[in-house]
């Protein structure tokens, strides 16, 4: 399912310009990070692509549809979505009706509702706490648990806004091993962070935004050489690139080559 944007501009009622001219296509499962500073823009562009947003210029279309035309009902259909404060997406009795609303509502029957749900809960890690009400839980199990409800809908388009926050680092490897299960699927991933470890690490292609427009759209490696583009966007190298020039190696953005430059 592809994704073309463009010349999307959005204005807030208030006359403040959150998205100035930006075009893009994003294909069928590619994986794709979106990042920079507060206020550059990203949440409202992502919330554009399940029509919680609706364009003041230019067009979104998602798998031939245009977005303005859809409600998100149908959207739905298409695109799940992880809010970045998980608090905006639970308002079930319990774990497991929250993560069971979305495949229900889809109209999925009973059998691949139960397996869909099971499984998104053992991703995420709790099954344990499927008769948990949602709010006896801290705000990282939360955030799986809202995460839990966007993996039972089995979408063909996942967007994450900011997946890692308040997670501890055997979470954050979970999170990667789903991004990597959901490439495996053919399921498109688009992700905001403000971890560039994490974006270097799992994702194929990097967009930097700064005050609503497109500085770079390019692989880890390039975009991050981009000094300009890391400048305006106010990101920090990965750990790894930083590494890599301050040995003299040619920068690179993964561990695995990081290692044979050193080897050699």
């Amino acid at each position: 399912m592809s994704i073309e944007i463009e010349s999307l501009v959005y204005r807030f009622p208030s006359g403040v310009t959150a998205l100035d001219g930006v075009s893009l296509s994003i294909r069928a499962g590619e994986k794709v990070a979106v990042v920079g500073q507060n206020g550059a823009g990203k949440t409202t562009l992502v919330r554009h692509l399940n029509g919680v947003i609706k364009p003041t210029a230019g067009r979104v279309v998602v798998d031939g549809w245009d977005t303005a035309d859809h409600t998100i009902a149908q959207l739905a259909t298409k695109v799940g979505y992880l809010f970045q404060n998980p608090d905006q997406q639970l308002f079930a009795r319990t774990v497991r009706q929250d993560v069971e609303f979305g495949p229900r509502n889809l109209g999925h029957p009973q059998s691949r509702r139960a397996e869909l749900v099971t499984w998104a809960l053992e991703a995420t890690g709790l099954i344990d706490r499927a008769d948990t009400h949602p709010y006896e839980l801290s705000l990282s199990d939360r955030k799986r648990a809202a995460l839990a409800a966007v993996l039972a809908m089995d979408t063909p388009i996942v967007v994450l806004d900011e997946p890692t926050t308040g997670q501890d680092h055997n979470a954050v490897q979970n999170i990667a091993k789903l991004i990597e299960t959901f490439h495996g699927q053919g399921k498109t991933v688009v992700a905001i962070t403000h971890d560039m470890d994490f974006c270097a690490e799992n994702f194929d292609r990097v967009i930097s935004m700064s005050a609503g427009r497109v500085l770079s759209d390019a692989p880890p490696d390039q975009a991050f050489a981009d000094e300009e583009a890391v400048r305006n966007a106010a990101l920090e190298s990965p750990q790894i690139l930083r590494l890599s020039q301050a040995l003299a190696l040619p920068p690179t953005t993964s561990v695995t080559t990081f290692t044979e430059y050193l080897t050699r």
